[in-house]
């Protein structure tokens, strides 16, 4: 199982395609705040991050994740 900041490093790879505004990405980014993304943009995020790491992330889990960091741990969940 990765570490931590193998799960971030490959979450801050797949948030850079997505990251129009070029802004500085760290744990504490929020995605609807900071990336100011759209539900769209969110959904099509969410199925890569799921078929990078054969998981499955839930309507409500998603839900729940605001930032890249709290993403990181739900992602660590979902692999033990």
């Amino acid at each position: 199982m990765p570490d931590r900041q193998q799960t971030l490093a490959k979450v801050l790879e797949l948030i850079e395609p997505f990251n129009k505004k070029g802004v500085a990405v760290s744990e504490a980014t929020r995605f609807a705040q900071d990336l100011e993304w759209d539900s769209l943009t969110v959904l099509d995020f969410v199925a890569n991050v799921e078929d990078e790491f054969d998981v499955l992330i839930s309507m409500n889990m998603q839900a729940e994740i605001e930032t890249v960091g709290q993403l990181v741990d739900a992602l660590k969940k979902l692999k033990a």
